[in-house]
């Protein structure tokens, strides 16, 4: 049995997505083949013979790229298994079937995965549902990172001046014990997670320094759902490495009722922390059902400058409920905070995506603003009844687009967005000072959580 595990992006990240269930599937005896196309070419011999081809599909730009990897796979071996996994392949799980998909597997897939396998090699005691969500306990093993790409060729740490360092990427936990009613963990772990078994993390980090890694990124959605099992992971982390950074994700909400945990994180070698804040208005927030007001987010701001530990918002700026003043709003927060440097320019872009299965589709107030689902979006299409901001975010949208590819820095895109908005409102642009003579942050090379369409450079590798 030869199994084809493809990546196709992954927010520039090696991908744990394909390297632990190729450790599940070799311990099983199937002769696996890694391919991650956001750093390969396509590798036709390898689709050619695999039996199974199954392409992990953790975030949205993943799931759109997945279209054509699938249609390529049928053309060159029709007679291959196709199956999807990972967080979005259940929600897109009709789309999937109808470009010839076979298998759709969400939740923790390395078991169902697995029992697929030798499902396909005659073995009748393993299941093989068509569609599958596991939220069973798994007992985790080593992932296996021998066949995909070195470190250097994904996203790196951008010091402050302008050296880099290699990131290493792992997960301490899966899920989130919270319903945001926007986010995609939501359809499938229903306000449930589960823990990575700590010897697991730890030894996956010594693997990814020995590859090379200066810093670890924890992809959990939120790395304090399990507040005692992350502070002792990162005591036991800093204590074998105490030279080695590392970045975590962790919801305002906890960051404020976990306060006396914070430190531990600055402690044990933490540069920054992102956070999920999506909107400085109080409606937008208790409609996405976040668990933290404006007031909450300066908190939580004020107490990680207290520490010295850098806090790296996310935001959702672009919903049907958006008003330009509030726009106008979000962007004068942002600089009285402080945090022009640690935010970045994608994230005055983004538009509120509506996938199936989303709580958004809950609300009353979605109702007068909401079209129809657009396949080739996977997404609820929607409009601002305002013009005005439509324009203001095709606008902010190309000033993005544009500073990135012209590699202006964030302080200078932050300031034509500035410029933007108050000309979207007929207001008088006030002039903009930063405190800080020089950033102090360091950050990712690449976007977290960027929503943006697939880049001319994915397309040709598919």
């Amino acid at each position: 049995m030869k199994a084809l595990l493809i990546s196709t992006y992954d927010l520039g990240h090696q991908p744990m997505g394909l390297a632990s269930p190729a450790a599940w599937l070799r311990e099983a005896g199937t002769e696996v083949q890694c391919l991650d196309l956001a750093i390969e070419d396509f590798n036709e011999a390898a689709v050619t013979s695999a039996d199974l081809v199954a392409i992990h599909v953790p975030m949205h730009t993943a799931t759109r790229l997945a279209e054509m990897t699938i249609s390529r796979v049928i053309q060159i071996n029709p007679t291959a298994h196709l199956c999807c996994f990972g967080l979005y392949a259940p929600m897109n799980a009709d789309w999937l079937q109808k470009l010839g998909v076979e298998f759709v597997i969400g939740g923790e897939f390395e078991q169902p995965l697995t029992d697929l396998c030798r499902r396909l090699e005659g073995k009748r005691d393993a299941a093989c549902e068509a569609v599958h969500i596991s939220l069973e306990k798994q007992r985790f093993l080593l992932p296996d990172r021998s066949e995909l790409p070195s470190l250097d060729q994904y996203a790196q740490l951008i010091w402050p001046d302008d050296s880099r360092g290699l990131v290493g990427y792992t997960e301490a936990s899966r899920g989130c014990k919270h319903l945001c009613r926007h986010c995609p963990v939501v359809p499938v772990y229903n306000g449930r997670f589960r823990v990575i078994e700590r010897d697991i993390v730890m030894a996956d980090i010594r693997q990814l320094v020995a590859r090379g890694a200066e810093h670890i990124t924890f992809g959990d959605p939120d790395f304090f759902n399990g507040p005692g099992h992350a502070l002792a992971l990162v005591r036991a982390f800093h204590e074998e490495f105490p030279d080695l950074t590392y970045d975590v994700v962790i919801k305002i909400e906890h960051l404020l009722a976990q306060a006396d945990k914070v430190p531990v994180l600055k402690e044990t070698g933490c540069l920054f922390v992102t956070t999920a804040v999506e909107s400085v208005e109080d409606r937008i927030l208790s409609l996405l059902d976040k668990g933290h007001t404006r007031a909450d987010f300066i908190s939580a701001a004020q107490q990680c400058r207290d520490h010295a530990l850098d806090l790296s918002p996310t935001f959702i700026p672009f919903t049907p409920w958006t008003t330009s003043q509030g726009y106008v709003d979000l962007l004068a927060t942002v600089h009285e905070l402080e945090l022009v440097d640690s935010l970045s320019p994608i994230q005055l872009a983004i538009r509120l995506l509506v996938p199936n299965g989303s709580r958004i589709l809950e609300l009353e107030e979605w109702r007068e603003h909401a079209g129809d689902f657009d396949e080739s979006a996977l997404s609820f299409r929607w409009t601002n009844l305002d013009p005005a901001i439509e324009h203001l975010y095709a606008v902010v949208r190309d000033l993005v687009s544009d500073g990135e590819e012209k590699e202006i820095g964030r302080r200078e895109i932050f300031s034509d967005i500035w410029q933007a908005a108050h000309d979207s409102i007929g207001l008088q642009c006030p002039s903009l000072t930063f405190e800080k003579a020089h950033p102090t942050q360091a950050h990712m090379s690449e976007a977290w959580y960027c929503c943006a369409e697939p880049t001319d450079l994915q397309l040709a590798r598919m």
